[in-house]
Order: C-alpha cells, then structure tokens, then sequence
C-alpha cells in the first residue's frame, strides 16, 4: 500500500480571512529527500501574507516524477476547490518544480495561479549525469532523482515550456564543494545558475544562497512574496530581468 500524501493547512478559518489574499491559496512542494518542515518558514511568511496554505509531504524518493506529481498535487488541488479558491499558486524547492512542470503538462486547471521555482533543475543536473548510476545514489534519491540527468531525453528536458507564469529562484552559493566540481558555471551545489533557467519563464533572478538553504533565505522569501503579488520579482530599477529572451 502507498504511503499516504500528508497536507498542512497552516491558515486561519476562510471565515476569519476575509482580508487580503484569502481566496488566493498557495501550494508548497518540498525537494527531493525533504519533508514538508523544510518548507515551514516559508510556509509562515506566506500565511501571515494572508495566503490560505498548504504544505504537502510527499515520499520524493519512492516513485517518479510523474506519479509523485499525480499522487501529490491532484488531492490538494481539490481540496482548494472544495475551499471556493480563486486562485492556486505553487511554490516549489528543486524536485517540487519538477512535479508541477509534470503535473500541468498534462492536467487543466482553470484556477491556476503565479508559480515560483526555488533551485528548479529545470535542464537537469550533472551531478546526476557524473553518479547516477552508482547503486548509493539510486538508493539515496529514488526513480525521480535518476530522471533529473541533463541530457535530451531526462524528464525535465521532455516537459517542455511552461503554461503558467513561473519566476524562478537560483542560488549562487555551494556547501558541496564535490558536486560543484562535476558542475560548468556557477551554481548552488547541486544545480548550475544556467540549468534552473525554462525557456518560456516569466522571471529569473540569482540570490546569494546555497540549493539546501534557499527555502529559508530571506532575500528567497520576499521575492517569493512578490513574484506572487506582481508577477515579476523586484529589483532597483534600471536592472533588466532575466526572461525567456536571455535563453
């Protein structure tokens, strides 16, 4: 028997949230080998924004990416239906991103909302390339971390663009100083700056954090609160966005 999906709903009473952003949910995904405690100060900041949320605990390292996106996403989706949501954003960290982009590649959903990445391995990961096939990484990340390799075939590679707005988050920082070796260009231990990019994005914007931490940082936070608000992350003016054009 599967696991079952575990949902927080860390929000007061839709009766008691007449204010601000009360009709519009907001749906986190944890990344890969995480709980849904990692996203829990995020979780925080978005509910005191006024956001209904919930925090979905999903068993990342026992299936793939498209079962795990099935099996997470369409419960909680109905359970925001069965709240009168108006609208339904997503926030991801890493692998989380990776089960949208699946999920809504072949699912509608009328109601859908701004979507931000944290981390997202968006072209894969090298890391996964370089040791995917050593038996401990496969018994440490499961089916849904072999699918994250970089090549044209791997699973983030297959999805193809997005049909929702999405700001993505990457990380500029590493705490892996082995994995950063297997990595061209910069990135944040697990993923390069350029891999988290998706042709079709709405916003890119680099932080100076590391992939396990990005949840966490503040600076991650409040741009994840105005890509949400505005669609579009915010930035000293005069200083161009990275968009679908930069690709």
């Amino acid at each position: 028997m599967r696991r079952p999906f575990r949902i927080l709903l860390l929000a007061a009473s839709l009766l008691h949230a007449s204010l601000g952003c009360a009709r519009e949910h907001v749906i986190l995904l944890h990344g890969l080998g995480r709980t849904q405690a990692s996203m829990a100060k995020l979780q925080a900041a978005l509910t005191r924004a006024g956001y209904v949320v919930w925090n979905v605990d999903y068993p990342s390292r026992t299936a793939t990416i498209g079962r795990l996106s099935d099996d997470a996403i369409t419960p909680v989706l109905a359970a925001c239906h069965d709240q009168s949501a108006d609208k339904i954003h997503f926030v991801t960290h890493s692998l989380g991103g990776m089960l949208v982009r699946s999920y809504f590649s072949r699912h509608a959903e009328p109601h859908l909302g701004r979507v931000v990445m944290l981390g997202p391995p968006n072209q894969g990961s090298e890391v996964v390339d370089q040791l995917g096939h050593w038996a401990l990484f496969q018994w440490i990340n499961g089916p849904a971390g072999q699918e994250l390799g970089t090549a044209a075939g791997s699973t983030p590679n297959r999805l193809g663009p997005p049909s929702f707005p999405v700001g993505i988050i990457a990380g500029n920082r590493s705490i892996n100083w082995i994995n950063s070796l297997l990595i061209p260009g910069v990135d944040d231990g697990k993923v390069s700056v350029e891999n988290t990019k998706l042709t079709g994005m709405t916003d890119h914007i680099v932080i100076a954090a590391a992939h396990p931490f990005l949840m966490k940082d503040q600076q991650a936070i409040a741009q994840t609160l105005a890509f949400l608000r505005h669609g579009h992350f915010d930035r000293p003016q005069g200083v161009n966005c990275h968009s679908a054009l930069s690709l």
